[in-house]
């Protein structure tokens, strides 16, 4: 998957969050987005999403040679961040099965088991997940993004709530992903950045 942003701004209420940020992400490359807290990097890689309209300049993707357009992006992407939404009074594999049918694939009980096992939760709990700590919802998030094998995975403060062996798991994730397919990460931690190939600075462009 080849990402291509082209003189990106962004305003809110005519106030300039950044602008003229250009880059292109490359096909099994992992790229880093970076700034400080209330910089802008989550809201360009949401504008990257397809989830909010820059305010001026254009985004291109392809996949395989062939152009994606915006209509089509949710289908060839995968996105995780701690503030998206769970169906809290769904079990785990509930909400897989949720998700599968919302985009139309067809999942076994045991999809849906291996994907909890690859992401490092229990196979084996029923009870909603309301009652998961906030890394085992991050984890969850993850299994969504990834739920689809699409070519396209964005990241936004990806290890936020999680303990060693999580950040272990998204990482290895990344690094699988990587072989097939193209991450971009938005993010300020030095373990996120150092798993980059390159990264843009939202302060700097």
């Amino acid at each position: 998957m080849r990402v291509v942003a082209e003189h990106v701004s962004k305003k809110f209420n005519r106030r300039p969050i950044f602008k003229d940020i250009s880059f292109t992400v490359e096909p099994g490359e992992v790229f880093g987005i970076t700034g400080r807290n209330g910089s802008g990097k989550s809201t360009l890689l949401r504008i990257v999403g397809g989830l909010l309209t820059p305010t001026g300049g254009t985004l291109r993707y392809h996949n395989d040679g062939s152009e994606v357009t915006h209509e089509n992006l949710h289908r060839v992407m995968g996105y995780v961040a701690p503030y998206l939404t769970l169906y809290e009074e769904f079990s785990a594999e509930e909400n897989i099965a949720l998700y599968a049918r919302i985009r139309g694939l067809t999942h076994t009980r045991r999809d849906a088991q291996e994907l909890l096992e690859r992401v490092g939760l229990p196979v084996d709990r029923t009870d909603p997940i309301r009652a998961f700590s906030s890394g085992m919802k991050q984890r969850m998030r993850l299994v969504f993004a990834i739920l689809h094998k699409p070519p396209l995975l964005l990241l936004d403060e990806p290890i936020s709530n999680l303990d060693a062996q999580g950040m272990n798991t998204v990482y290895g994730i990344v690094a699988d992903f990587r072989t097939h397919g193209t991450v971009i990460i938005a993010t300020n931690d030095a373990e996120d950045i150092a798993q980059c190939d390159r990264t843009i600075s939202v302060e700097a462009a």
